[in-house]
């Protein structure tokens, strides 16, 4: 597969499905996305297409942390903050609420293809 031919969303670290170690890649990938602890399972490392589904839920948990924190932190917050610091803190919470999407979506084509799936190009 060349980048042409890899779905939208993929990670550059990990190389094409096909290629020589890719799953190796895309287990350092994968790591990387998850807490330092998680490199302490061996069961992690030896099963990739585990390790996806371990960072799929703490992705989507990330995501979720970040979108109840931009709900409440005004509420929670507001009158132990001055102003520019609830509009810098609301900012932070959507950069990174994008971000964690982002990553949310580039570990699930990676998952996809650890699974055996097959991306096609539509034309």
């Amino acid at each position: 597969m060349t980048g042409r031919d890899l779905p939208p969303n993929w990670p550059q670290a990990v190389w094409a499905p096909g290629a020589p170690d890719w799953e190796a890649s895309a287990t350092r990938w994968l790591l990387d996305q998850v807490p330092p602890e998680y490199r302490r399972y061996d069961v992690l490392r030896r099963y990739p297409v585990l390790l996806a589904r371990f960072a799929a839920d703490h992705t989507r948990a990330a995501l979720e942390a970040a979108r109840s924190g931009w709900r409440s932190l005004r509420v929670d917050l507001g009158d132990q903050l001055p102003a520019e610091a609830l509009d810098a803190a609301m900012d932070a919470y959507e950069r990174e609420g994008s971000r964690i999407a982002a990553v949310a979506r580039s570990i699930e084509v990676v998952s996809a293809a650890l699974r055996g799936e097959r991306w096609v190009p539509r034309l």
